[in-house]
C-alpha cells in the first residue's frame, strides 16, 4: 500500500470528519494517523492514509472533492514520502513553553525564531489571542523536544530575553511537571 496526505479545510460544522472518514473507509483506505482543530470558525485536518496498491490517489482527491467541496472544504493530497536518507533525529526530551500577554505583531515569530536557533524541533503548536491587551486572554503553547546537546540554560535565557522584550510573561517546563501541574 502507498501513503498519502490529505488535507481539509473549511468553515467548522459537524460531520466534516464523519464525511471524510467515510470516504476513505469506502475507498478500503486506512487512516493511520489524523489532527485537527478548529481556530476561530475555520476547521483544519490532516489524514495519512495507506491506499490499496489499485487506487490512484487522484481518484481519492476526486471523491472528496465531489462529495464534500459543495459544504464549502478544500483538500490537497500528496504522497507521502520517505525520506531520501534515513535521518535519525537527536535525542531529546519533551518539554511546553506558554507565554501570555498583551496582543501585537510578531509574538509567534519571535519566539519561534529563539526557538529554532537552538535545533528545537515544535511538535504542536497552539495560539488564542482573544484579548487584546488582556494578557490572560492571550495565550501560546509551544509543545517542543529539546535536543539533550541544547544548553538548557542558555536556552531558557535567550527565551526569557525575547519574551521580555515583546512583553510576554513565559514559562518553560519539562512536560511530565506540565502535565502533573495541569492534571484535572
Amino acid at each position: 500500500m502507498s501513503r498519502v496526505v490529505i488535507s481539509v479545510l473549511g468553515t467548522d460544522r459537524p460531520g466534516i470528519v464523519a464525511g471524510v472518514s467515510k470516504i476513505l473507509f469506502e475507498k478500503s483506505c486506512n487512516i493511520e494517523d489524523v489532527t485537527q482543530t478548529i481556530l476561530q470558525t475555520e476547521f483544519a485536518a490532516i489524514f495519512i492514509t495507506s491506499i490499496p496498491e489499485d487506487l490512484q490517489p487522484e481518484d481519492i482527491l476526486s471523491e472528496l472533492q465531489t462529495n464534500l467541496e459543495p459544504l464549502g472544504l478544500r483538500f490537497l493530497l500528496k504522497p507521502l514520502e520517505a525520506p531520501k536518507e534515513p535521518t535519525t533525529p537527536p535525542v531529546s526530551e519533551p518539554f511546553v513553553i506558554t507565554t501570555t500577554g498583551p496582543d501585537r505583531l510578531g509574538l509567534v515569530a519571535g519566539i519561534t525564531e529563539v526557538i529554532a536557533r537552538f535545533g528545537v524541533n515544535i511538535t504542536n503548536l497552539k495560539a488564542a489571542f482573544r484579548g487584546g491587551d488582556d494578557p490572560s486572554q492571550n495565550t501560546m503553547i509551544y509543545e517542543v523536544y529539546v535536543p539533550l546537546e541544547t544548553d538548557r540554560q542558555s536556552f531558557r535565557e535567550a527565551l526569557q530575553d525575547r519574551a521580555k522584550d515583546l512583553g510576554l510573561e513565559l514559562s518553560l517546563q519539562h512536560r511530565d511537571i506540565f502535565e502533573a501541574l495541569h492534571r484535572i
